[in-house]
This record gives C-alpha cells, sequence and structure tokens, in this order.
C-alpha cells in the first residue's frame, strides 16, 4: 500500500494521492482552501470532483449526506474565515455519527497574535463536534495525518475528524518534502474493522431475549452503518420479537414489516412507544438511548428490564441499568446470536405478537382519515403518507427535523428493505444540502429530501449550487408559508390568545418556491392538491436535472406530540 520511506513531491500531490487512494469522489468547500491541492487534483484525478457551495454549513451537510449515503467519508473545507461556519455545520455529523472530515486553514508562525487579517484561533472550536481535532504544521505530516483522520472517522462509532493546516487557505500544501505514499484503503469505509463479541456475553443476551415474554429489540443507526439489517430482520423473525426504531435506524427494517412496530421516542409513531413501554425486556442494539430516541428516557422507562450491544464500550449501560451487554459489531453480534437461537421459544410470544398488531392496527384505524384527506390545503399527513408508495424501490430518502421529522416518523413508511432513510438530528436546514451529498455518492440511485420551507430557506443558495454541479436530486418541500411547529409554544407563552404580533414569529411571506427554483435554474414544480403529487414526483425523477417541488399545505396542523 505504499513506501514508508517518502518521495520528495509537493504537499498538494500527496494529499491529492491521498484522497484518490482512499476512493474520494467529491469534495465539499467554500473557496479558497487548498487551492493547490485542486489544482493537483484536476491534473492528476479529473474525476474527484470540487464542489464550490455558498455556505459553510451547507458544505459541512454535503460532505455527511455524503457520508451516509455512502458508508464512506465525506469530505468539506473551508479557509480560516469560514472556519467556524464549517465547525457549526459538524455539530449534525457529530451526533449523527457520521465520518466526515474537514479540512480548513490555520494561523502562521509568524503573524500569530499580529492581529493579522482574519485572525481568531479557530482550532478549540473543533473540539466539541469532533472525534478528533488536530493541526499539521509540517508538510511531511500531511500523509500520516489523513491516514489518521480516515483511520478515527470511520473506526469504532464514527464520526467527524478535523484537521487545521498551517496557512489562511492551507497554503501548507505548496511547500515540498519527503511525502511517503502509504494509503490504507481498508479504513476508506464504515465499518473497517468488526470486532467479534465473546460467546458468553451472547448466550447471556440470548438466554433473556428467548425467557422473555414481551421483548423488542430497538435498532439505532449502528444497525445501519453496520449493515446489520438482514440479520435484524432474521434474529427477529426467529423469535418473534417485534422491532422498534430510532430515527437514524430506521432504515434497519422495513415500516410494512409484520414486526415492525415504527419509530419510537419523541420524533415517533404512537403505537411504537406504547409496544415499547408494555415490553417485559428491551434490546437496545446500536443505538446511544439518547433522549429523543428515549423521549427522554420516558420509553421505555428508567428501570424496564434491558439488554444492549454496541460497538462502544462506554455506551453499554449508560442510560440504562442492564441485565446484559455485548461489545461487538451489530452484524457480527446480530449473526452469532441467530446461529444460537432457538426458534422453538418463538410460540411463547404469539399473544404478544397479537397485541402488537392491534396497537398497529388501531393507531392506523385512528389516523386513517388524515392520511387519505381530501382537504384543501392539503394534509401534510396525506403528504408523507402518499410519498410512502410513491417512493422508488431503492431510493435515499433524507429528513429535515422539526415537523418535517414528525410528519414523516408518523406518517411515511420505508417498504423495501433496498431503501434508505437518512434524517437530521437537530438542524434544520440539513436535508436540502445533504441531500446533494447523498447524490453525489448514489450515482444513479434517486435521492429524495423532504423539509419545509423554513428548512429550504436556511440554504437556498444551494440551489444554484446544485444546477451548477449538476446534481440532480429532487427536494419536497412541505410548504405552508410558516414555521408551525412553533405555533403550541407561542400560543402557550400567549396564554392561549395569540395574537397578530405573536403568529409574525412564525408565520413568513407566501413565496412560491417552485418559481423561485425555476429562476436559478433548477426544475420547479408546485403541487396544490393530492392527485398532482404523483406525477410531480415521477416528473422531476426523470428530469436529470436538480428539482424542487413545492407542496401547498394547512399551515394550522401541527404534528401529534409523543406519547408515552
Amino acid at each position: 500500500m505504499g513506501t514508508a520511506r517518502g518521495i520528495e513531491r509537493e504537499g498538494a500531490t500527496a494529499v491529492a494521492e491521498l484522497l484518490h487512494g482512499y476512493g474520494v469522489t467529491h469534495v465539499f468547500m467554500v473557496p479558497a482552501i487548498l487551492r493547490r491541492t485542486f489544482a493537483e487534483l484536476e491534473r492528476l484525478h479529473p474525476e474527484i470532483a470540487p464542489v464550490a457551495t455558498h455556505g459553510e454549513k451547507a458544505a459541512a451537510y454535503m460532505a455527511d449526506g455524503y457520508a451516509r449515503a455512502s458508508g464512506r467519508p465525506g469530505i468539506c473545507g473551508a479557509q480560516v474565515i469560514g472556519a467556524l461556519n464549517l465547525a457549526a455545520g459538524l455539530r449534525e455529523p457529530f451526533l449523527a455519527r457520521s465520518p466526515v472530515i474537514a479540512l480548513t486553514g490555520g494561523r502562521l508562525p509568524a503573524t500569530k497574535f499580529r492581529q493579522v487579517y482574519q485572525e481568531v484561533d479557530d482550532l478549540p472550536a473543533f473540539d466539541p463536534v469532533t472525534k478528533f481535532n488536530g493541526s499539521v504544521d509540517d508538510v511531511t505530516r500531511l500523509p500520516d495525518m489523513l491516514r489518521y483522520a480516515f483511520r478515527v472517522a470511520t473506526t469504532g462509532s464514527p464520526g467527524p475528524v478535523h484537521l487545521q493546516i498551517q496557512g489562511n487557505e492551507g497554503q501548507l500544501d505548496r511547500q515540498a518534502g519527503m511525502l511517503d505514499d502509504i494509503v490504507e484503503p481498508e479504513f476508506a469505509v464504515v465499518p473497517p474493522l468488526r470486532p467479534r463479541p465473546d460467546d458468553e456475553s451472547v448466550r447471556a443476551a440470548l438466554a433473556l431475549l428467548e425467557a422473555a415474554a414481551r421483548p423488542v429489540l430497538v435498532a439505532g443507526g449502528g444497525v445501519r452503518w453496520s449493515g446489520a439489517g438482514r440479520e435484524l430482520g432474521a434474529l427477529a423473525e426467529a423469535l418473534a420479537i417485534p422491532v422498534a426504531t430510532s430515527a437514524n435506524g430506521r432504515a434497519a427494517i422495513p415500516g410494512t414489516h409484520r414486526l415492525s412496530a415504527g419509530v419510537m421516542g419523541t420524533y415517533s409513531r404512537e403505537c411504537a412507544n406504547q409496544i415499547v413501554n408494555r415490553a417485559d425486556l428491551v434490546c437496545f442494539i446500536g443505538t446511544q438511548t439518547g433522549g429523543m430516541t428515549t423521549h427522554l428516557w420516558a420509553v421505555p422507562p428508567i428501570g424496564t428490564p434491558a439488554i444492549q450491544v454496541d460497538i462502544e464500550p462506554a455506551v453499554l449501560g449508560r442510560n440504562y441499568p442492564l441485565q446484559a451487554r455485548v461489545l461487538g459489531d451489530a452484524r457480527v453480534v446480530l449473526s452469532r446470536m441467530r446461529e444460537l437461537a432457538d426458534p422453538a421459544t418463538a410460540a411463547r410470544r404469539e399473544g404478544w405478537l397479537a397485541e402488537v398488531d392491534d396497537l398497529k392496527a388501531s393507531w392506523r384505524a385512528r389516523h386513517d382519515s388524515v392520511m387519505t384527506s381530501h382537504d384543501l390545503p392539503m394534509r401534510p399527513e396525506r403528504l408523507c403518507a402518499d410519498l410512502t408508495s410513491l417512493m422508488p424501490d431503492d431510493a435515499i430518502v433524507l429528513v429535515d427535523t422539526g415537523h418535517a421529522g414528525m410528519w414523516m416518523s408518523q406518517y411515511f413508511d420505508l417498504t423495501q428493505p433496498t431503501q434508505d432513510y437518512l434524517r437530521s438530528c437537530g438542524h434544520l436546514g440539513w436535508a436540502f444540502s445533504a441531500g446533494l451529498g447523498a447524490k453525489c455518492a448514489a450515482g444513479g440511485r434517486p435521492v429524495i429530501a423532504f423539509t419545509g420551507d423554513a428548512g429550504l430557506y436556511y440554504h437556498l443558495a444551494e440551489i444554484e449550487t446544485a444546477v451548477r454541479a449538476n446534481i440532480n436530486s429532487v427536494t419536497i418541500v412541505n410548504d405552508n408559508s410558516g414555521g408551525n411547529q412553533s405555533k403550541r409554544g407561542f400560543d402557550a407563552a400567549y396564554g392561549g390568545e395569540p395574537t397578530p404580533a405573536s403568529r409574525r414569529m412564525w408565520t413568513y411571506t407566501d413565496v412560491d418556491l417552485a418559481r423561485v427554483a425555476t429562476d436559478m435554474g433548477a426544475l420547479g414544480i408546485r403541487v396544490d392538491k393530492p392527485g398532482d403529487l404523483r406525477p410531480a414526483l415521477e416528473r422531476a425523477l426523470a428530469a436529470g436535472r436538480p428539482a424542487v417541488i413545492d407542496v401547498r399545505t394547512d399551515i394550522e396542523v401541527t404534528a401529534p406530540p409523543a406519547v408515552t
């Protein structure tokens, strides 16, 4: 994989060759950073595309979407003046455990503390949002520090890494030296390593599951990163155990699977929370059991008998006392559990599965009227329910936080194991930009982002980026001319008697976003009634260019809150 002796060459050449060696296909950045490296990329590896964005946060979100869609680290960058904006963008991949590598410029020793133009010590700002935050001040360190970045980003629970490269634009890459050409391609994808569990811990967890009358499996984002959906389904079917998921783990099992309970937690489907809270044993797999997944540790309540499987030792038992814990890669653990499982124990859970089916059917019956409503303006429940049947079998779906995440968690389902679902961990405006990055990674797979008008406004300028870079993702906008997730909060603050002034804090000007997209060079389509959604999506998917579908919905409809 190369030689440690080194080759006399420019830093830019070494960086370009390393990016190629790790299979990077796109770099998302706000110019100017590593200018000389980009010149070398064009000369040596023109297949690696630079995507120049209008904002640093958008560049970080694109790299995040790329990473989640491909399983490979996403690369983003910014010069020193934009570093803090890039750090803000890394909050999302840090919370989502996504392998993003951020490259920024840094101060020169000769001018530190002299008020050189744009001088700020940005490095500490990256500490809270990265697995590793380091600086490169000698050109000969570029190869080993980049290798370390890939290694840290992909191993264990993945996450972002930041390297500050000397020079406000990272001009260190212009220097030459004896630079090695070692590449470690095994660290180019998540997971590079699959730690095996010890059989004793696997058997202990399995014995508890087989003995339980009302167990439930809870699949988190770690199941998705491990590619363990098939193994999860095989274990669930062998032992007749329902599966709830976190929002990040949703792609682990299709929502239409007979054992799927739905998304649990704060942005959840009511019956999923009910099922988890009626369980006599909860087995967490690849989830950090955080506040959103567990609705502030009320689903299930702390004290519920629990098992946990994770690749990170520190996560095991962090939020719930455990009766058994298994350290290892999710796919390896689930495969071993299935090998050792006794399917004969499934018979004792027939009554539990009947109860689960009743809870799911009851929820659907109570919500059927809004999911099939012909009301105008459209109801968002109808929009999301229709998307279930309209999504291509290999679609990658990205969903914003806020009401977008709540609507889609409740009323949309994946129907195929070949579909994927990526959601924001709390940063409004993520889905549109992340969708562009995901499409760069996805090749011919359709990529569909779901956001609201409040979310789209955050990075509206990136429509131009998508047009310029020919990134043909599709963005569906739940457009109610407002950020009406804030409606309840403001109404409560005003004692239940909202005023025109209070409404102005969460309502917007009525803008034809389809026309805005069209004027920026994308395909813009406006949808005013349910029957128009199918032809609009079909047209957008076939367009071969960026598309924005502006769906007009009722601003007075708010998403049901989580139920415990």
